[in-house]
């Protein structure tokens, strides 16, 4: 099942997904009172909007080997999962722009699995966990790598505004050993089987709500694979998730 949040005549909703029809719903898909209202028809005013309202973004970091190689040379990866927060306010939707700081020479797409939280998880098994997964979204967790590298911990790098894309539709069906593709410009940048990372989502899952309680809504970005690279004033950066859809989105330099 697909689902959606929508923004249309400056109202916010969700919608279930059925073919090429859409259904409203009364709440948020992982609520157990959401039902269907009414179809809805899309039209040039409707607006995706990230598919998740986190309370908390947790991010992973060095969760693909080869990855690790490319920026972090002799390094191996984490025996468990090095994770670091992204601020809500880092969100934007699919089609929106990404804005490069002017504090930042270099600004870095990373391609990722987005993982959404259906249920509260406070110390979790691992199949407690797995069954707290709703459902899974592209995610670009966006880069300032050079002030990454300048400050020696992430918050600065990842968490300006506008670096935390993430839709435009939420699955429910686990992509299992589906591939993530990056493209810029067209070009393919990022492409890895998912099953290639070193732990699983519902292995960060647990991990992670094995320190802080996991609220529905809350999104985690599961780590990305080898290929990042800068983006420029006026690319386009889509991040394919097989079976899921294409998040897309523009840069710009921040005047």
């Amino acid at each position: 099942m697909k689902y959606a949040l929508l923004r249309l005549n400056n109202r916010d909703f969700w919608v279930r997904l059925e073919g090429d029809q859409a259904f409203e719903l009364s709440s948020a898909p992982w609520e157990s009172e959401a039902r269907d209202v009414r179809r809805v028809a899309f039209d040039s005013e409707t607006k995706f909007l990230p598919p998740c309202t986190p309370t908390k973004i947790v991010c992973v970091g060095k969760n693909y080997r080869e990855h690790v190689k490319e920026l972090h040379p002799g390094e191996e990866a984490p025996a468990e999962p090095l994770l670091f927060l992204k601020p809500p306010s880092a969100l934007l939707p699919p089609d929106g722009i990404i804005l490069m700081p002017p504090e930042s020479q270099r600004v870095d797409f990373e391609g990722e699995l987005g993982v959404v939280i259906g249920r509260k998880l406070s110390r979790p098994s691992l199949d407690e966990a797995r069954a707290g997964i709703f459902g899974y979204t592209p995610a670009n967790d966006v880069t300032a790598r050079d002030l990454q590298k300048k400050d020696g911990q992430w918050t600065r790098g990842k968490g300006f505004d506008t670096f935390c894309p993430v839709g435009p539709y939420l699955s429910t069906e686990d992509p299992g050993k589906g591939m993530i593709t990056t493209r810029v410009n067209g070009q393919v940048r990022q492409q890895s089987p998912l099953s290639l990372m070193v732990h699983s989502p519902a292995e960060i899952v647990r991990y992670v709500a094995g320190i802080m309680t996991l609220l529905p809504g809350d999104l985690i970005l599961t780590g990305t694979p080898e290929g990042v690279g800068p983006l420029g004033d006026g690319d386009v950066v889509e991040v394919e998730i097989e079976g899921i859809g294409v998040l897309r989105n523009s840069v710009k330099a921040r005047g």
